[in-house]
C-alpha cells in the first residue's frame, strides 16, 4: 500500500487508552497511514474490597438481568466469577436478560459463551434503556460497574422501570506516570489529534496538562471524543470536541476520524 495515499497520511494521533484496550484502535489508525502514539491516561484494578461484588454474584439467580457497560466489566466480574467457582453457565441462565453497551462488550461476552439478548447500538446505557424501554420494567437489574461510573446509566434504568443493584466491580485509576516527551509534544501542538474514549481518560489529561491549557489545546488539535458521554465531559470543562465518534467500535471511530479530516481537507481546497 503506498502510504502517502492513505486517508490518515501524515496525521500525528495520540491514543489515551490503557495499553490493553488500545492495540486494536492502534493498529487500525496505523493501516490508515496514521503515526500514532499511545499515552496511557487510564489505568484498571480490582475492587478495594471484594465483598460487595461477591455477594451479589452468590445470588445471581434474585437477578432479571444483567447490564454490562464495558469490556472491563465484563472481564473484571467473569474473572471473580471464575475465582468463586461460579460457572459462566450462571450468568447467562435462560430466563435472565444480558444487556451490553456497545458491540466490543458484547463481544467480550459472547467470546467467553454467554449469550447476549441486547447490544445498544449508540454506545450508552441511556440507550440501553431506551431502545429496550418496557422490557427493563419490575426487572431486578444487577449493574457491574466502575467506581468512577457515570449516574446517568443507573438513572436511565431506573426511569425505565427496573430494581437497579449496582457494585463496583473495579477501579478506573491514573496511570503511574506519562511519558513527558509525548506530553511536551502535545503542549507544542505537534500532534494533530488526541483520541479519549472515557471521560475519566480526559479528566486525568485535565489533571495532569492544566485546565486552562487543555482549553487552549482543544483549538490547536482535534479532541476526539468516543461516545456522548466522554463529548460531554470535554464540553463541561470549556474545552472544544472536533470528532464524536458515536459508534465505540474500532472502524467506527477511525472512520469518523477520517470523515472529519476529509471535510477539512474539502473547505480547504481552493475553489
Amino acid at each position: 500500500m503506498d502510504r502517502d495515499n492513505t486517508p490518515l497520511a501524515g496525521k500525528r494521533i495520540i491514543v489515551t487508552r490503557a495499553p490493553e484496550q488500545a492495540q486494536e484502535l492502534i493498529g487500525a489508525l496505523e493501516e490508515l497511514g496514521a503515526a500514532v502514539t499511545l499515552l496511557p491516561m487510564i489505568a484498571f484494578a480490582p475492587p478495594e474490597n471484594w465483598q460487595k461484588l461477591d455477594e451479589q454474584l452468590r445470588r445471581l439467580d434474585w437477578f432479571d438481568a444483567i447490564v454490562f457497560l464495558s469490556k472491563n466489566a465484563v472481564r473484571y466480574v467473569l474473572d471473580r466469577c471464575a475465582e468463586l467457582g461460579i460457572k459462566c453457565e450462571m450468568l447467562a441462565a435462560s430466563n435472565r436478560l444480558i444487556g451490553a453497551v456497545g458491540p466490543a462488550t458484547a463481544r467480550e461476552l459472547e467470546e467467553k459463551g454467554i449469550r447476549v439478548n441486547y447490544v445498544a447500538q449508540k454506545g450508552t446505557a441511556e440507550a440501553l434503556a431506551q431502545e429496550l424501554g418496557p422490557s427493563f420494567a419490575g426487572r431486578r437489574v444487577l449493574l457491574p460497574r466502575s467506581d468512577r461510573g457515570d449516574e446517568r446509566a443507573p438513572g436511565a434504568l431506573r426511569e425505565a422501570g427496573a430494581d437497579v443493584t449496582e457494585v463496583i466491580a473495579y477501579r478506573t485509576t491514573v496511570p503511574a506516570g506519562a511519558d513527558v516527551g509525548v506530553l511536551a509534544a502535545i503542549l507544542r501542538a505537534e500532534v494533530d489529534a488526541a483520541v479519549f474514549a472515557s471521560p475519566s481518560a480526559f479528566k486525568n489529561f485535565r489533571t495532569i496538562v492544566g485546565e486552562t491549557e487543555t482549553q487552549n489545546l482543544s483549538s490547536r488539535i482535534a479532541f476526539v471524543a468516543i461516545g456522548p458521554s466522554t463529548a460531554r465531559a470535554i464540553r463541561e470543562a470549556h474545552s472544544l470536541v472536533a470528532v464524536q465518534a458515536d459508534d465505540a467500535s474500532t472502524a467506527g471511530l477511525a472512520r469518523a476520524i477520517v470523515d472529519h479530516y476529509q471535510r477539512h481537507s474539502a473547505t480547504a481546497r481552493p475553489a
